[in-house]
């Protein structure tokens, strides 16, 4: 396994933690880094599409999940 806090870029595979108060889905899901948007020096947005559809709390279903938050993402 790479080491989890290396820099995650397109084309890696990971697994994102979804939290409850967001996602009826709640937990961790795999799945691969499709765009890398830049917010600051120092943190991105990582659009990843996971390998399984999830549940938004407030319906919906989706592949496409974005993560801020760098605990929330590891590279497998």
């Amino acid at each position: 396994m790479n080491h989890p806090r290396a820099e995650v870029a397109i084309g890696d595979r990971v697994k994102v933690r979804l939290s409850s108060p967001y996602w009826r889905s709640a937990g961790w899901y795999e799945g691969t880094v499709s765009r890398v948007d830049p917010y600051s020096a120092h943190r991105s947005f990582y659009w990843v599409e996971l390998d399984i559809e999830v549940e938004a709390a407030q319906g919906g279903k989706t592949n496409l999940v974005s993560v801020f938050n760098p605990r929330h993402i590891v590279r497998l």
